[in-house]
């Protein structure tokens, strides 16, 4: 289960890292309100609107063009960029924590070899009265 849990957690944050770091772009043409189309790796194709616009303002004067009721939407997501710490941004005062906590954590796990023992073995005290006598409680 242990080992289980490492690595489902090891492959949520390899997802994490690559989806953060990851850029993207999504391409949408809309015709009015309406989606029309999408694309994450091209640009989208175009409903045929925007040609018989141009068409129809051939026909009539150049000054009375209507405006197109296509519109494309482009959403783009930037990635991270810097992923390394360089360590010679660090400020003295990080440095000090860093070094004490080190220095801390490390002193937790030292050994203490000692070689005295904490009690000295010694023999039960003798009882004054047999107890199993003294009530008639015997174990068969």
């Amino acid at each position: 289960m242990k080992q289980f849990t490492h690595k489902a957690l090891a492959i949520f944050m390899t997802c994490v890292v690559l989806f953060t770091t990851m850029s993207f772009t999504v391409d949408m043409h809309y015709c009015g309100d309406t989606l029309v189309d999408f694309s994450f790796a091209s640009k989208v194709k175009s409903c045929g609107m925007e040609k018989a616009m141009a068409v129809m303002a051939d026909c009539e004067l150049p000054t009375a063009q209507k405006k197109s009721c296509c519109t494309d939407h482009e959403v783009i997501k930037q990635g991270q960029e810097d992923l390394t710490i360089s360590l010679d941004k660090i400020t003295f005062n990080q440095q000090l924590f860093i070094a004490s906590f080190t220095y801390s954590y490390l002193s937790v796990f030292e050994s203490t070899a000692s070689l005295e023992v904490p009690f000295i073995p010694y023999s039960p005290p003798i009882p004054k009265r047999d107890v199993q006598v003294l009530h008639q409680s015997f174990l068969i």
